[in-house]
């Protein structure tokens, strides 16, 4: 949703119902694109609709006042999600007409811009569609937060979105839910799309949007991944540093390596663990490497008995 939708809305945490209504049905009417032609307009119409999505759902805002937009959009940290009931990440079904039209119901404040079979008017100026004409609506595309974990076995996503639905007589038209259903395969990065064709609202003179979902990695705590290789940080004092060590590290698959580390551990130095980083997308049974990075503590104070010792095991 961001901050600033939140902003534009000019509600306060403590918002009454009525405020965020209040508060929506200017923004709507100021932004909507058959009033405003600006750049950026449509923009900030969708905008303001996932807003008044998210602000008029208790259940939504609850999440977005407690945890911002992170926990919203990518799902409660784990440390809360075990009695919440909201623990997918939530995302905006992205058609805004359908919160205009849900919000104002029959008395459209723009309906002289449609005529009586919901088509919109050919008129010289302001580029609406002449009717008749089918053309498809611009694509959605939605954020899909995944965990490390996700992308690493592979997982089946089910997100459900509302949509309007023509009607059996072809002028009417229902909103209804439709559960969408991705399956994750193993070594998908960031950044991987997830088209459904189609998928978007139904209308007698519109062709659907296409909805896309665009694959977002979720933090880790113990790994980052480039590409299909994932980085640790092993954290080690400066005495293992230099008369070697072993470094514990727990797998996506929960297999506890122990890296033996014999050589000297100087702040460049990396240790390459090959095959086990993260599966290939285009082949799961092979992995990419796993790159070891060390955070050498150095003592904060040294007795003068400890510092002859080091004058006499290190060249200085």
């Amino acid at each position: 949703m961001g901050q600033d939708y939140y902003a534009d809305l000019e509600v306060t945490r403590n918002a009454q119902d009525v405020e965020i209504k209040r508060a929506y049905r200017r923004l709507a009417l100021k932004y909507h694109p058959h009033r405003n032609k600006e750049s950026g307009a449509a923009d900030k119409f969708r905008q303001v609709a996932e807003a008044y999505d998210v602000l008029s759902d208790p259940l939504k805002k609850g999440i977005y006042d407690k945890f911002g937009e992170d926990g919203l959009k990518g799902g409660i940290p784990p440390e809360f999600g075990s009695e919440a009931v909201w623990t997918e990440g939530y995302v905006f079904h992205g058609n805004a007409e359908k919160v205009f039209r849900g919000f104002f119901g029959g008395d459209n404040p723009f309906s002289e811009f449609f005529s009586s079979d919901g088509s919109e008017v050919n008129v010289s100026f302001g580029g609406l569609r002449g009717r008749g004409v089918k053309k498809q609506d611009p694509p959605i595309e939605r954020d899909l937060y995944l965990s490390l974990e996700d992308l690493f076995y592979g997982c089946t996503k089910k997100i459900k979105i509302s949509r309007r639905v023509m009607n059996d007589d072809r002028c009417s038209s229902t909103i209804r839910d439709k559960i969408l259903t991705i399956d994750v395969q193993p070594g998908w990065r960031q950044g991987t799309r997830i088209t459904f064709e189609k998928e978007g609202d139904q209308g007698p003179n519109v062709i659907p949007a296409d909805i896309i979902f665009v694959v977002k990695e979720k933090l880790h705590p113990r790994f980052r991944r480039e590409d299909d290789n994932l980085l640790f940080v092993s954290d080690i004092p400066l005495g293992k540093a230099l008369i070697g060590c072993t470094v514990e590290v727990k797998t996506l698959d929960d297999r506890l390596l122990n890296i033996p580390i014999n050589d000297i551990v100087h702040p460049k130095y990396v240790k390459l663990v090959p095959g086990e980083g993260m599966p290939l997308a285009s082949d799961p049974a092979k992995r990419g490497d796993l790159y070891i990075f060390f955070d050498i503590r150095f003592p904060s104070r040294l007795t003068p008995a400890k510092k002859q010792l080091l004058r006499q095991a290190l060249p200085t």
